[in-house]
């Protein structure tokens, strides 16, 4: 299994609560609500191109809207080749942070 970024990780799980309604701007709504950072549509759009190539997105088209000027909004949708990588990925962490914590941190020499 290949790893993911932190990039892609955090693009997988905007998808995943944010669910039917998973578009370019609802996904950069919610990774700047969640992380206190600025995303540019330009990088967030070439993830998700990326995350597609590699099978663990796929689109749909909405319907056409006249305040798109008649253009469809690109939905994305986690495949279950992306679910299982973001679980993998989860549990690496999940291994990874063991024993960290807080007051851990606090105690632990310079």
């Amino acid at each position: 299994m290949k790893l993911l970024t932190r990039q892609e990780e955090l693009i997988l799980l905007a998808i995943f609560q944010i669910r039917d309604d998973s578009c370019l701007l609802n996904i950069r709504d919610v990774l700047v609500k969640n992380t206190g950072k600025d995303w540019a549509f330009a990088s967030l759009y070439l993830s998700l191109e990326n995350l597609r190539k590699k099978g663990l997105v796929r689109t749909r088209r909405g319907k056409p809207s006249a305040v798109r000027g008649g253009k469809a909004v690109k939905y994305y949708e986690i495949t279950k080749q992306g679910f299982t990588t973001l679980f993998e990925t989860k549990k690496i962490q999940d291994r990874m942070w063991l024993g960290l914590s807080e007051s851990t941190a606090k105690t632990e020499k310079k």
